[in-house]
């Protein structure tokens, strides 16, 4: 049976070339660029997966900036068949991101929304449970591993001690983590393809006043002490000291 799939991408600096400055403590974006997000391919390889056994159609939507063009692209080389990129981030609101990103998915058809747990830049786990209420349709929450049949969604998610089945009917929202599957690497003639392939770029017309504010993003000070021993043993005895200092 075919289902007409959303899955909600995010673009990130690419972390390891971001750099912080020794005077502010503030980290450096500028000229860094962008990439897709880890759990977002999680993500789509989850949608894409459930579009190749069953037929259908995975639709992304992206809540970014122009330069999430790129991050687009990348997700169309992994198999999804169109996107949305909607500009006017403003910064860091899991509320105002929720709210944007349900509004766009309500003028589709959709029956599976799926998008990553968390992300690396903010981490707070906080947009599924978000997206779902604004849609107000089931969540299945972390999940390891999906299974449709139907119009029926079985889920599993893992606990430090269990792992838990769910089952909920569609339309529902499945956040997936990085144990859900092992996202793949597109050959270069999908690469090709999907970089000719159109974007649906639209401004966001939602606007929100909220209590959620950065109080701040400077790096942690970090004072190292750096010693040097060409006696091995010598340093291996001062290294053990400090650990057991610590412990």
């Amino acid at each position: 049976m075919p289902y007409d799939i959303i899955v909600l991408i995010k673009q990130i600096p690419d972390l390891e070339l971001v750099k912080v400055d020794q005077t502010t403590g503030e980290p450096i974006t500028e000229g860094v660029p962008f990439k897709l997000e880890n759990l977002s391919k999680n993500s789509v390889e989850a949608a894409v997966r459930i579009k190749e056994k069953n037929g259908g159609k995975v639709s992304a939507i992206l809540f970014g900036n122009e330069r999430g063009t790129q991050v687009m692209k990348e997700a169309y080389a992994m198999g999804v068949d169109d996107g949305y990129l909607i500009t006017g981030y403003t910064g860091n609101n899991p509320t105002l991101t929720a709210k944007v990103l349900a509004q766009k998915i309500k003028q589709l058809h959709y029956d599976l929304v799926v998008l990553g747990n968390q992300s690396a830049d903010s981490m707070s786990g906080l947009l599924p449970g978000l997206v779902a209420t604004e849609l107000n349709v089931p969540l299945l929450p972390n999940v390891i591993s999906i299974d449709t049949a139907e119009k029926i969604v079985k889920a599993s998610t893992a606990t430090e001690k269990e792992v838990i089945k769910l089952e909920t009917s569609m339309p529902v929202v499945i956040s997936v983590t990085q144990e859900t599957n092992e996202p793949r690497f597109p050959p270069v003639l999908q690469i090709i393809k999907a970089g000719k392939k159109a974007i649906n770029t639209e401004q966001s017309s939602i606007k929100l006043d909220s209590t959620f504010r950065t109080i701040s993003r400077k790096a942690p000070k970090s004072d190292r002490k750096r010693l040097t021993f060409e006696d091995v043993d010598k340093g291996a005895q001062e290294v053990a000291k400090v650990l057991k200092e610590a412990m």
